[in-house]
């Protein structure tokens, strides 16, 4: 009778339940290294879980927004600057309009809301006001709101947090944060620019963080109605606040329509329906033909490639150290897989016995890590509305995005179970069953799929290096953007891949180097090699962690060296401009009267009162434009400058061949191209008022910071100009051109035409170029005798003022409370330019720490995993006579060799990806490699292993039961 050799039915079922039982089994007798593989799977996907959870928390939804800005009214009516009657606004946001056509309407006069509100509803107005309080011998700026807050029809929108409701005109309700800054309690006074009234309560807006110093008073308190403000306005009598906006919020059982809506944007209103936002329209009928938004609502797509390489550089972090973890598993497993190997077992069912592990590890690690990330975020999320943060709306967990997290981790644990699994089944049954130390041969299939990965690697962030840098136009690198990204992701996955199969033969080429080190050093570089079963999964864990650290500072320090770069300079270092001119309060036939001219003596001797950081002071002479005809039936007839008026704006021209390159999509072609540099570029602007500065050489260093030439000084005593970019001169010529402000021109292809608005003639000067060391505002310093002929009307338009250090809040507070006394409550905060070289060490080293940490927590684990698979070694070094110190040095020189291997390569391996994707990406402009940070990562953490290595290394072994069969 013939033997039958099929399989059983049902026995690969069968075979798979008792691999799922073994292992099962070995989990329970292996708490600690199943523990540790367990963690190192959750944290990630608590990680990524938590992560992916906050941020779609911090995304504020239509029910939520329609909540926090209308309570239980059914709409709200805003004013919103438009350009013309054309324009369509959000349903959700009624903030952000679109329109077939911007340009600007002269004959357009938005109207104010309240002409427009539909019949029908109760109305409850809401008036935001410019306020200044007392905080010792300052007067601070505070936000103030007229409003009902306390109306049930609010409820949703303001929260009466603890105290009771005002009684009378003489109380009032305030933020929680404003009581932290002024150190009050309730029942306290607080005097204010509108009144002096006492705190009876606080009061939380939803759309607000508690933090936010604001007062909330009733409509008509404090002087603060419609008449009173219109009486101050005639009377000339500084107004106790300055009104800033009124919204109106509707309160009734009809909802507001879109048609209502529609006809509200053509008169200039935006509004919020509670019906519009809930059940928006369809796309058709939300706008116009040809329709195009005014905002860029991308989110740039650099920063999702920064996100997707340091995901991918974690993930393949946490598979190698569970891999590791395996690897010292299954080798422990070995006579008991290969007894089940002698007994008729296949090599499926010998490999499935470590998968089943990992099904075990992975499915309890991935369900504790989703859970631990969302009760994390669940907790943070309540935590912020608690103490009234509106970073988070609220709580919105995403149920796709925590899946893929978990699939993510789940795969990365079976894919670090896989190596070993194959390594342990096709290991030989005799070899096993004779001893369990018995070394695989090490095959050169490893290192020459490592040797193809690595070229291929190197072909994939070449070709993606490519793409970038052939882009000539940015309008195609934006479309080859995506493809960019793809290349680079996975050249730096494929390159990590590649050094870890390498690293086996690195492992041996120095084994066979320590041919003269010390002995303990010796001993560790042939045991890896010998061992490479164990080295080769430390080696990589700590090869992938130094990536993620490496890549993860080159990528900080580039955003931080870009932001430097590209900060905007109101003035020098430490300088203020303050304002010479003060705006004055509508009068009562609705026109605003020219500012009035401050006096610079009193300005600076506010200032000299209030810090004694002053060095000097001096005022900027500059072209202003004062008594301009604006009304649209009388500016053909009024010229643009007479003996008393000017409609003049000044800017500088740039000459033919001068400009800027920018492609059809009006992207700069080059940032680093000459003509796209320097003050006032790259992006053409009229500039203001202030920029041209109207002077003598005397004016020249303190605006400039540059002592001026020979040269300078001779052109501006012949009537010429000094000027901060060489670009808008062309043979030591420049043209100052003047445009009327109330002309605006038609649309150009090149804003480096400087054609906002129309111009009304050139004057040609002679010119010296002084290029300061920061691109500040101006174009440069005119003569007395050019800005004459150009036909300027001068003023005293800013008070520079220097400052010998940056103040401090207290500082600023003082002196803005000086200036306040001296403008009438119009000016309302000192700003002084801080630079842009702020101290990046602290963030640079903090990354340091952080990578350190994570390199050195690899380090460790898979150094405490090798020295438990080696423990048999050190007993047999201890039964020939070895001393415990020679035993624990050898541990130390074994941390040594994994540890520094492990470094040097991942920050290679994160440190050429990452300045790729810096460069080809545009995240930066450049990028910047931290080289005294990397330096100290890499010695810091072979160091510092080593030195744990040889300190928790035990000096006697404790005794161990003999094992069956020996």
């Amino acid at each position: 009778m013939a033997l039958d050799l099929k399989p059983a039915p049902g026995a690969r079922r069968q075979a798979f339940r008792v691999a799922v039982r073994m292992a099962r089994r070995d989990i329970r007798r292996h708490k600690g290294r199943s523990l540790l593989i367990i963690l190192l799977i959750m944290l990630p996907v608590a990680a990524m879980t938590g992560a992916l959870t906050l941020f779609q928390s911090s995304q504020e939804t239509v029910a939520e927004r329609v909540q926090y800005q209308l309570g239980g009214t059914q709409a709200r009516f805003r004013p919103m600057a438009m350009a013309n009657g054309h324009m369509v606004q959000d349903p959700v946001n009624e903030t952000r309009v679109t329109s077939n056509n911007w340009d600007r309407d002269p004959d357009f006069v938005p109207k104010d809301p309240q002409d427009v509100l539909p019949a029908g509803y109760a109305v409850l107005p809401e008036t935001t006001l410019d306020l200044t309080a007392e905080s010792g011998a300052a007067e601070v700026p505070l936000v103030g709101r007229a409003v009902d807050a306390l109306a049930p029809a609010f409820a949703g929108k303001y929260t009466l947090l603890q105290g009771r409701a005002p009684a009378t005109g003489a109380e009032m309700l305030v933020s929680p944060g404003l009581l932290e800054r002024f150190g009050l309690g309730l029942g306290e006074e607080l005097s204010t620019s509108a009144g002096t009234f006492v705190v009876v309560g606080t009061l939380r807006d939803a759309g607000y963080s508690d933090s936010n110093s604001i007062v909330y008073l009733t409509p008509g308190q404090g002087g603060l109605g419609d008449q009173a403000t219109k009486e101050s306005a005639q009377s000339g009598v500084p107004q106790p606040a300055v009104v800033k906006g009124t919204m109106y919020y509707l309160v009734g059982p009809e909802p507001v329509t879109w048609s209502q809506v529609r006809e509200a944007n053509a008169a200039g209103v935006a509004v919020l329906s509670r019906t519009v936002a809930l059940n928006p329209p369809p796309e058709d009928q939300r706008g116009t033909d040809g329709a195009s938004t005014g905002y860029d609502s991308s989110t740039p797509f650099s920063a999702y490639v920064t996100g997707a390489f340091l995901g991918a550089l974690a993930l393949l972090e946490v598979g190698l150290l569970a891999g590791a973890a395996f690897a010292v598993g299954a080798k422990g497993q070995v006579r008991e897989l290969a007894l089940l190997a002698a007994s008729g077992a296949e090599t499926a069912t010998l490999r499935s016995v470590v998968m089943a592990a990992a099904l075990w590890l992975g499915g309890i690690a991935v369900a504790a890590g989703a859970a631990t990330g969302l009760g994390a975020s669940a907790a943070v999320v309540f935590v912020a509305r608690m103490n009234g943060s509106v970073r988070f709306p609220g709580f919105h967990p995403d149920t796709l995005l925590t899946v893929v997290a978990m699939a993510m981790g789940f795969a990365a644990c079976l894919l670090a179970a896989l190596a070993p699994a194959r390594q342990v089944a096709h290991q030989a049954v005799l070899g096993a069953l004779k001893s369990g130390r018995a070394p695989l041969a090490a095959g050169r299939r490893p290192a020459v799929l490592g040797a193809v990965l690595l070229v291929v690697a190197a072909a994939a962030l070449a070709t993606g290096s490519w793409l970038a840098l052939s882009s000539a136009d940015p309008d195609v690198f934006i479309s080859r953007t995506p493809v960019i990204a793809w290349f680079l992701l996975g050249g730096a996955v494929l390159g990590v891949v590649s050094l870890v199969l390498l690293t086996g033969s690195v492992v041996a080429f120095l084994a066979r180097r320590a041919g003269r080190l010390p002995l303990a050093a010796r001993m560790a570089a042939r045991d890896s090699s010998r061992n490479r079963s164990r080295t080769v999964p430390a080696v990589a864990a700590v090869l992938a962690a130094a990536t993620l650290a490496s890549a993860g500072m080159v990528l900080a320090s580039s955003q931080q060296a870009n932001e430097q770069e590209n900060h905007y300079w109101s003035a020098l270092r430490n300088q203020a401009a303050v304002p010479l001119l003060a705006g004055q309060a509508m009068q009562a036939d609705g026109t605003v009267p020219e500012p009035k001219q401050m006096d610079p003596a009193a300005v600076a001797s506010a200032l000299d009162g209030a810090l004694d950081t002053v060095e000097w002071t001096r005022v900027l002479r500059t072209p202003g434009i004062r008594n301009c005809e604006m009304r649209p039936e009388l500016i053909d007839a009024a010229p643009a400058r007479t003996s008393t008026s000017s409609c003049l704006q000044y800017s500088l021209a740039v000459p033919e061949g001068n400009e800027c390159p920018k492609t059809a999509g009006q992207r700069v072609l080059d940032p680093d191209d000459w003509r796209c540099q320097g003050p006032m570029r790259p992006y053409a602007s009229q500039g203001s008022v202030g920029s041209i500065v109207v002077g003598t050489a005397d004016d020249v260093e303190k605006v400039l910071g540059k002592a001026p030439t020979a040269e300078a000084r001779d052109v501006l005593a012949a009537g010429g100009m000094v000027v901060t970019n060489p670009v808008f001169v062309r043979d030591g010529r420049v043209a100052l051109v003047a445009q009327d402000v109330r002309k605006p021109s038609p649309g150009v292809a090149n804003a480096d035409a400087f054609q906002g608005y129309q111009e009304e003639g050139r004057t040609d000067l002679a010119a010296a170029v002084l290029e300061p060391d920061v691109n500040v505002p101006y174009y440069g310093i005119v003569s007395p005798e050019a800005a004459a002929a150009a036909g300027m009307l001068l003023e005293d338009g800013a008070l520079l003022v220097q400052l010998s250090a940056f103040p401090d809040a207290a500082q600023t507070d003082k002196a803005s409370s000086a200036l306040a006394a001296v403008y009438g409550n119009q000016y309302t905060s000192l700003r002084v330019e801080r630079g842009a070289e702020r101290d990046s060490s602290l963030i640079l080293w903090s990354i340091v720490g952080l990578g350190a940490l994570i390199t050195l927590s690899a380090a460790g684990i898979t150094t405490g995993l090798s020295m438990a698979d080696a423990r048999k070694d050190h007993v047999t070094l201890a039964g020939v006579g070895a001393a415990p110190r020679l035993r624990k040095a050898l541990a130390g020189s074994q941390a040594l060799m994994t540890a520094g291997l492990g470094t040097v390569l991942g920050s290679a391996a994160g440190t050429v990806p990452a300045v790729l994707v810096v460069t080809a990406t545009g995240l930066a402009r450049t990028a910047v490699v931290p080289w005294l940070q990397l330096a100290a990562l890499l010695v810091a953490v072979p160091l510092t292993g080593a030195a744990l290595a040889w300190l928790f290394t035990r000096a006697r072994l404790p005794m161990s039961r003999r094992e069956a069969g020996t």
